[in-house]
């Protein structure tokens, strides 16, 4: 929850970077508020549109958390050192929505990248003040 929580509190913030751990935590539980919304719509009778398909509370989440959405997956695509332009690629039906996972879905790069500083850095190379070693593989200079 806190991940979803913080990508609520940078709400328009589309510089920098975000872990894969914060973006795919904000799609879970988006999906999840997105899921329990359309539930109420529907026993409340507030659904509208061709066939039911769509929800006064559900429609009303959706645009609300729009620009979230976009802004951490902009910053997503710069933690893989890419341009925040890659996310129009979802305007691609099918092959756009398997290469934006594929994009998400992978590690960031280690260290800081022209988009900002590494926001795991603490992790891979210990942060002050921080007991124990760096995580395996990254070097710890």
């Amino acid at each position: 929850m806190q991940w979803y929580l913080d990508v609520l509190k940078k709400y328009a913030v589309f510089a920098g970077r975000a872990r894969r751990k914060e973006y795919w935590m904000f799609v879970l539980f988006s999906a999840i508020v997105s899921i329990i919304l359309s539930i109420i719509d529907r026993i409340a009778g507030l659904d509208y549109g061709p066939n039911n398909s769509s929800g006064v509370l559900s429609t009303i989440y959706s645009l609300a958390v729009l620009i979230p959405s976009l802004a951490v997956g902009v910053r997503r695509m710069h933690d893989t050192n890419r341009s925040g332009w890659w996310i129009l690629i979802n305007l691609i039906p099918c092959v756009g929505w398997i290469v934006w996972i594929v994009f998400a879905a992978q590690e960031g790069g280690a260290g800081d990248n022209q988009y900002g500083p590494d926001p795991k850095a603490a992790e891979r190379f210990g942060g002050p003040g921080q007991a124990g070693p760096a995580e395996p593989g990254y070097p710890t200079v």
